[in-house]
C-alpha cells in the first residue's frame, strides 16, 4: 500500500488538511502527515514543527515567540528541505502534496525539490502561475493553481482538493510497464534551429548503444542539464547549443546564469561543445522587446518569440566567456566550429547570416583556447550538416571511450 506525505500548516489550515488526509484514507493509500507551521496543528501529525525546526538548528518555541514571519518561513523550509529526504530515503512516503499560499508554497517546494526525480510531487498554491521557477527550479515540482485561497471547505475548494488528490493518487497507484535498457546516459543541448544537428548525432550515439537525454536550452533547460550532470547522471555530454549564454549576456528572457557550462568540465565528465544558436537572444512577442535594442535585426520566430541577432561585439564577448569556461574543465574537453553557420537562420539566404559576426566569435575562440586543456576542431559546414552532426558524436565516443 503507498504513503502519500501530507505537508503543511496544520495550524492555521488544520480543517483543510484533515479533509484531504480523509479522502486520501478512504481511497485506500496511507497517509503520513508532516506539520510546517509554528503553532500547535489542529489535528497530532505523524512529524511536528518542532522535529522540523530541530533539522535546522532551531526550537520552534524561539521562532513562535519572535513573531517574524520571515524568518520562520526561512528556519522551517531549511528544515523541510533537510528532513524530508531524510523521511523519503527512510522508507517513510512514496509521493507528497501540499498546499498552501506564497509562505507555505516557499516552506514545502524546498524540500520537494531535494527529492528524486520521478517521486510524484503535487504542491497546489495560490501563486501556481506566472513565474513559477523559484519553487519548481530544476525539479519536478507539479504546481496546481489553488483558485481561491487554502482557507475554508467550499464549493470550488472541494474540488481544486480532490483533484489534487486523485492526480497524486493515480500517480502512485499507475506505474508504466515499459521497461527502459539500461545504457549510458549522455546530456545533449537542442534548439529548433539546431534541431537536425542533434537528430543526426543522436541516432548516431544510439546504434553506438547510449541513451540520449535532450534538453531543450530555454534557461531552465540548461539548468537541469547542469544540475543532473552534477548530480552524476550522465556518461557524457553533447553540448552543442550554447546559446543560453546570448541571453545571460545580453539580457534575452531565456538565460540559464551564470555557471552554465560548468557542470561537465568541473565533474570530469567528458564534454563535447559547440557554438549553436549563438547568432540569438531570445525575447516574448515583439513588443516586449526593449527599446534599447530598436534598429538590430530581429526575426518573428512566432508570435511570442522574437529573436534579435548578435553583433560583432557581442560574439567577440561570448567567445570569451566559452573559452573562459571550457578551459576551467577538468575532464576531457572539445570544442567544435562550424564554420559555415551557428544555427539554421545562420546560413547563406538566412535572415541571420552573419559571416563578420561568426568570423569574430571563432577568432576570439581560437585565440583564447587553452589548447592544453581544450582540443579544437573545425568543420567547414554548418552546424546542422550532418558531416558535423556524426563528427561531434564521434568525437565524444571516443572521449568517453578513453576515460
Amino acid at each position: 500500500m503507498k504513503t502519500v506525505a501530507i505537508v503543511g500548516t496544520f495550524d492555521s489550515k488544520g480543517t483543510e488538511f484533515a479533509y484531504v488526509r480523509d479522502i486520501i484514507q478512504g481511497l485506500g493509500l496511507k497517509t503520513f502527515t508532516i506539520h510546517s507551521g509554528v503553532f500547535e496543528p489542529l489535528f497530532t501529525p505523524d512529524v511536528s514543527n518542532e522535529e522540523v525546526a530541530k533539522a535546522a538548528g532551531a526550537e520552534i518555541h524561539e521562532i513562535a515567540a519572535k513573531k517574524d514571519r520571515a524568518l520562520a518561513t526561512e528556519i522551517l523550509a531549511k528544515g523541510m528541505e533537510k528532513l524530508v529526504p531524510q523521511l523519503y530515503a527512510e522508507g517513510k512516503f512514496d509521493g507528497i502534496l501540499s498546499f498552501g499560499g506564497t509562505s507555505g508554497t516557499a516552506i514545502v517546494t524546498p524540500a520537494m525539490r531535494a527529492l528524486p526525480i520521478g517521486i510524484p510531487k503535487i504542491m497546489v498554491s495560490t501563486v501556481a502561475s506566472g513565474n513559477t521557477s523559484q519553487y519548481v527550479g530544476t525539479s519536478d515540482v507539479i504546481m496546481y493553481p489553488s483558485i481561491v485561497d487554502i482557507a475554508g471547505i467550499n464549493s470550488i475548494s472541494v474540488k481544486i482538493f480532490t483533484n489534487a488528490v486523485f492526480a497524486i493518487v493515480g500517480m502512485l497507484t499507475f506505474e508504466g510497464s515499459k521497461e527502459i535498457e539500461k545504457r549510458p546516459l549522455i546530456a545533449a543541448t537542442m534548439f529548433g534551429v539546431t534541431t537536425p544537428c542533434i537528430n543526426y548525432a543522436r541516432e548516431y550515439l544510439e546504434k553506438e548503444g547510449f541513451e540520449v537525454i535532450i534538453f531543450h536550452a530555454t534557461g531552465i533547460g540548461g539548468k537541469t542539464m547542469e544540475n543532473l550532470i552534477e548530480s552524476g547522471f550522465f556518461d557524457g555530454v553533447l553540448d552543442l547549443t550554447t546559446t543560453e549564454w546570448c541571453d545571460e549576456l545580453v539580457g534575452g528572457v531565456l538565460n540559464a546564469g551564470p555557471h552554465r557550462l560548468e557542470a561537465a568540465g568541473r565533474c570530469q565528465i567528458p564534454q563535447v561543445v559547440s557554438t549553436g544558436a549563438l547568432d540569438m537572444v531570445n525575447f516574448g512577442p515583439f513588443e516586449s522587446v526593449p527599446k534599447e535594442f530598436q534598429g538590430r535585426n530581429f526575426y518573428k520566430h512566432n508570435p511570442t518569440v522574437t529573436l534579435m541577432r548578435t553583433t560583432i561585439e557581442e560574439n567577440r564577448q561570448l567567445g570569451l566567456i566559452l573559452a573562459e569556461k571550457l578551459n576551467q574543465a577538468k575532464s576531457p574537453t572539445v570544442l567544435m566550429l562550424p564554420l559555415k553557420g551557428v544555427s539554421m537562420i545562420d546560413v547563406k539566404d538566412q535572415p541571420f547570416y552573419g559571416p563578420e559576426e561568426d568570423q569574430m566569435l571563432f577568432s576570439t575562440l581560437r585565440e583564447k583556447i587553452d589548447r592544453d586543456v581544450v582540443e579544437l576542431i573545425e568543420i567547414d559546414s554548418d552546424i546542422n550538416d550532418q558531416k558535423f552532426a556524426i563528427a561531434a558524436a564521434k568525437k565524444l565516443v571516443e572521449l568517453i571511450k578513453k576515460t
